[in-house]
């Protein structure tokens, strides 16, 4: 049985998605503050964490960093705000979705369910493999580890996974909406595709030489982005 965290300080809130998610088979532990929260992944192995944006005392973004300091999982930020640079700051923090409340609960069982499914595909996909060496980049499948000029870079889940997608499919183009389904998992119609361009931004940063002018990531204007070999 998948085990889920939900960080959520309303309690009928963490209640009802804890109760649509236990009746769809998934087993479900529930922590009201940031500082529970992050005590209780330390301690314990979750298959996703479901976190709200406006937690008292610690919130909901530095939870978010915090825990992708440590956790390869997925995180599904919960939120009522609306503006667009809360979700940017979301996804920059490390989330791997962003639902604006209130919402469908089933629609939130469906992203669980792809995102834990597509996490564990990933992975498995990845331990199949060995490594890539391109330009001098390194990239382990088996450690998810990548080395730039034999320097260790600390990527996230989804910039690793970003970068795996890349490096295996050399000089052909993603669309950013092909990235996010193909990463996220789920339809940009119900989600928000603006986190590929700020994992990208981020994975430039740590691999590139020049971030304003990348060689290994390249924009195609009016199109997408490329991996050049």
């Amino acid at each position: 049985m998948k085990k889920i965290l939900i960080i959520e300080d309303e309690m009928q809130i963490a209640q009802l998605e804890r109760d649509y998610l236990e009746v769809s088979g998934y087993s479900c532990e529930i922590a009201t503050s940031g500082e529970e929260g992050l005590k209780m992944a330390e301690k314990n192995k979750y298959d996703l964490i479901i976190l709200d944006l406006m937690l008292s005392g610690i919130d909901g973004f530095e939870v978010c960093r915090q825990l992708r300091e440590k956790l390869d999982i997925p995180i599904l930020m919960v939120s009522a705000r609306k503006e667009d640079i809360d979700k940017i700051r979301g996804f920059d923090r490390g989330a791997d979705d962003y639902i604006q409340k209130p919402f469908n609960p089933s629609e939130l069982v469906a992203r669980v369910k792809a995102h834990i499914s597509r996490y564990e595909r990933l992975v498995g996909k990845n331990n199949d493999r060995n490594e890539i060496h391109i330009k001098g980049l390194h990239i382990d499948f088996n450690s998810r580890r990548i080395f730039v000029n034999g320097e260790e870079k600390d990527l996230r889940a989804k910039e690793f996974d970003l970068l795996a997608l890349f490096a295996s499919n050399p000089d052909r183009v993603f669309t950013k909406e092909e990235l996010f389904e193909r990463i996220w998992g789920m339809d940009s119609a119900y989600g928000d595709i603006s986190t590929v361009t700020v994992h990208i931004r981020k994975i430039r940063e740590k691999i590139e030489e020049d971030p304003s002018n990348p060689k290994y990531i390249q924009t195609i204007w009016g199109v997408g982005y490329r991996f050049k070999k």
